[in-house]
């Protein structure tokens, strides 16, 4: 049974979905951009039998609080800490993660500040590599090294609805891919003021890209069971991203799934069935 919660974390109500037994271990579900955790709706129920999961939505995602940019900084580091202060609050101090787009540069920053919490890293289309940024990164970076307020309204077509649903159905059969999400989504960016805290973000991913060799530093000393399982069709993140992990972690098993970016839409049940596969084979003799 999927439960529906509210947490105050310092005056920012976080919303967050849990499932499953409290004795299970723990998974944490990291949602991506543009969505929440309403993206993990399909991956949930397959999963809840052999774990205990949480899977909140960050400030300004969602059915969490988006509170106003003079009070809150909108920037992947702010994130990090208040996904940081909600385990801490839910005394969850050994975890699994599950890191997707946005997902990934929060998930990596926790595990490279506590890494003796993780316990394993499922990977969806969640980067930390140079190699696996794909074309539309080249005009970010001009972003980046050059922000003007020109260069940054550009940004407010990655808002649009059309965008959006490309993001959902570029590189998936044709019919595959429910509206629900990407309609769902188009309507929580759309709300007031939701535009100027997302280019906020847009721009501050350049702090990602700097942290890449702070994360595969953690992953080379402590080599964590990893899982990646990637949309091998994703524009954004390209499945080069996917296989550079075994630069890292020899270990890492890599699966690469005819879809795109939004793997979970078309390919749910096979990710929820390689993730319970590679707990059981990997992580559950050390955690049983």
């Amino acid at each position: 049974m999927i439960t529906y919660h509210h947490i105050d974390i310092e005056g920012v109500t976080i919303f967050y979905r849990q499932a499953g037994l409290p004795d299970r271990p723990v998974l944490l579900l990291l949602h991506g951009f543009p969505s929440a955790g309403h993206m993990f709706r399909d991956l949930i129920p397959l999963l809840e039998h052999d774990f205990h999961i949480i899977a909140p939505d960050y400030p300004g995602f969602g059915n969490s609080d988006a509170p106003d940019r003079s009070e809150f900084a909108y920037t992947f580091d702010n994130l990090t800490l208040m996904m940081e202060k909600l385990l801490s609050k839910l005394e969850i101090t050994s975890y699994a993660m599950y890191v997707f787009d946005y997902g990934a540069p929060i998930g990596f920053r926790l595990a490279a500040r506590h890494p003796q919490q993780i316990t394993a890293i499922i990977s969806q289309n969640g980067n930390m590599y140079q190699e696996g940024l794909g074309e539309k990164w080249a005009a970010r970076k001009q972003f980046w090294q050059h922000p003007t307020e020109e260069q940054r309204q550009r940004y407010r077509s990655a808002f649009d609805p059309d965008t959006i649903r490309h993001q959902y159905t570029d590189g998936t059969p044709a019919h595959s891919v429910s509206p629900d999400g990407y309609t769902l989504d188009s309507l929580y960016m759309s709300r007031p003021g939701n535009d100027e805290k997302q280019l906020d973000l847009i721009y501050d991913y350049r702090t990602n890209v700097d942290l890449y060799p702070l994360f595969q530093h953690y992953l080379r000393e402590h080599q964590p069971p990893l899982l990646a399982v990637w949309g091998q069709n994703d524009a954004s993140f390209i499945p080069a991203g996917a296989h550079a992990f075994a630069q890292d972690v020899p270990n890492a098993e890599i699966h690469l799934l005819d879809t795109g970016h939004f793997a979970l839409e078309t390919h749910a049940k096979t990710i929820g069935n390689l993730i319970v596969d590679f707990w059981q084979r990997r992580c559950h003799s050390s955690h049983t």
